[in-house]
């Protein structure tokens, strides 16, 4: 008996998104898998439903890998379909499912057993970012969550500064929303008046930011980031 796939469905980033967030692939396939591993139930639930779900709900299989829950999970529970020919979800709770995100366990544990997995296109904050930041495409690097100790945190900014004028190389990384005006008070008090910052804030919703300035450009505006899920891009031309 041949292994079934494990499939890696992008979730919207915003409510109301789901037209921008999935092809018509992904409406054949949630209409064939009926057993998924989700990081919010409730997540996946909307979004199956909004993508155009016809399985009853009641007849579906959900196995959480929830921060509550990740150090128990039960790999041989998970797979045990998988290894018999059906085929298993993985979504995240937004964004692609193992890039700045957990589900990269349930991939590799998929991988030590030998089951095929398959990556959807669909929305990456991060890389949707990137694209509109007008900074280079071709050399850079996400660095997830930054230090939260003031001084450490200026060192890492400072750091990364001088990594992307010496790589010519974008520098990613965010933040926990509750935290994004300390950590842009921070940039432009530890940057350099020409690094250019790019803030990315509510990608894909109807009140989506984008804006690509200069730290001392910048030291001129009023920004309100609290509680909005941001990505925070920095780069110096030389």
């Amino acid at each position: 008996m041949s292994l079934g796939t494990l499939y890696l469905i992008p979730v919207p980033l915003a409510e109301n998104a789901e037209k921008q967030s999935y092809t018509l692939f992904h409406q054949e396939l949630i209409n064939h898998i009926d057993e998924y591993v989700v990081e919010n139930e409730k997540t996946a639930r909307r979004f199956l439903k909004q993508a155009g779900l016809k399985i009853p709900q009641s007849e579906l299989k959900i196995h959480d890998y929830g921060k509550h829950v990740r150090e128990k999970i039960d790999y041989n529970r998970i797979f045990k379909s998988v290894i018999e020919g059906k085929d298993l979800g993985l979504m995240s709770e937004a964004g692609c499912p193992g890039v700045a995100d957990p589900g990269a366990d349930v991939v590799a544990e998929a991988h030590k057993r030998g089951i095929k997995v398959v990556p959807l296109v669909g929305p990456s904050s991060i890389l949707l970012a990137l694209m509109a930041s007008g900074f280079s495409g071709q050399k850079f690097a996400f660095h997830g969550y930054l230090p939260i100790d003031k001084a450490e945190r200026t060192k890492k900014i400072k750091d990364l500064e001088f990594q992307s004028q010496k790589e010519k190389q974008t520098q990613i990384f965010m933040e926990t929303p509750f935290r994004n005006n300390a950590l842009f008070d921070d940039l432009l008090k530890n940057c350099k008046p020409k690094t250019n910052i790019c803030i990315a804030c509510n990608m894909t919703a109807p009140d989506e930011q984008i804006l690509t300035l200069s730290v001392s450009e910048w030291k001129n505006r009023k920004l309100e980031l609290h509680k909005k899920p941001t990505i925070f891009l920095l780069y110096v031309k030389n």
